[in-house]
């Protein structure tokens, strides 16, 4: 479980120096990370960075060609029969044949588990009560995704691997399912989410790992992340008057410049919003719509990985 203290559990999920390679292109390069019980784990990264390979090498869908990873203790590809029973999996892409029903999808997967949840209750949480009579190829796009997320879920799972958790879903779909994953965490559930959408990451995820080219570049809380990136502080304004660049050049741990038509926006820190107040004051320059924000995990993705290139 996570601590009062905010630190997670003992490790229930590990992973060390993962490789795994196709076709003589290695897609995922000596990554190495542990869970704690009841953490939420992000994992992003750019399309293509190795995040899938890695989640199906844990789920026990891919053999690696190296490293050693183990859920609760047990191999995913030795122990895969026993790793079933602990850890659920929201696959990326999944099909149900189409004319099987909601409720006997359900039914089928509760009699795979000892112990299942009550999928009356997932169903309800995820808004598909209604649909319990649908057949498959019935539901759109955002049902089928709510009902392998109750899929992932039914066997009471230690671990869940949730990947691209909320794509396809509308806004208020997509956080009626964080507080889903929420209340599957405070019952001591572990949490990998796979995700591309930065505001369910900053606000889900524990900790953090930005995977690109296959490598880990970085591993944090999502505000530590954000605390990396190269402006964690963004003051934007219109000027009064033109400013002089080798004036801005001198200002304290300036990350950037950027002119957007009349507007200025800098990139740096606190101690660059007080010298930026200090150079408008002597220039008697007006600073109009002055704001000065945080960045965001979107600007420590793009900072932090070759997402900008």
């Amino acid at each position: 479980m996570i601590t009062s203290s905010g630190t997670p559990g003992a490790p229930v999920v590990e992973v060390s120096n993962l490789r795994k390679s196709y076709g003589g292109r290695t897609v995922v390069d000596d990554v190495s990370f542990s869970v704690g019980e009841g953490e939420i784990f992000g994992i992003l990264g750019p399309n293509g960075a190795g995040k899938t390979t890695t989640v199906e090498s844990i789920e026990g869908l891919r053999v690696p060609d190296s490293g050693r990873i183990r859920i609760a203790g047990l191999d995913p590809v030795a122990d895969h029969a026993a790793v079933t029973q602990v850890l659920g999996a929201q696959l990326q892409e999944s099909r149900l044949q189409d004319k099987l029903t909601v409720r006997e999808a359900l039914e089928l997967y509760s009699a795979f588990y000892p112990n299942p949840a009550d999928w009356r209750v997932l169903v309800e949480r995820l808004g598909l009560t209604d649909r319990l009579d649908a057949r498959f190829g019935k539901l759109s796009g955002g049902q089928q995704q709510r009902l392998f997320i109750a899929l992932a879920l039914i066997g009471n799972p230690r671990v869940v691997v949730l990947d691209e958790l909320t794509t396809g879903l509308d806004p208020r779909a997509r956080r009626d399912t964080w507080e889903v994953v929420e209340d599957v965490r405070a019952r001591g559930v572990t949490v990998l989410l796979v995700t591309h959408f930065m505001e369910e990451a900053q606000r889900l995820c524990d900790r953090i790992a930005l995977i690109d080219q296959g490598k880990i570049t970085a591993l944090d809380t999502p505000q530590g992340l954000i605390s990396q990136a190269s402006g964690s502080t963004i003051i934007s304004f219109t000027p009064s008057a033109p400013l002089d660049d080798t004036d801005l050049a001198t200002l304290p741990a300036l990350a950037s410049v950027e002119h957007k038509d009349d507007r200025l926006i800098l990139r740096g820190t606190d101690d660059t919003v007080t010298a930026v107040l200090s150079l408008l004051a002597r220039h008697r320059i007006t600073a109009h719509q002055l704001r000065v924000t945080d960045a965001t995990l979107d600007d420590a993705f793009l900072d932090l990985t070759g997402a900008h290139r």
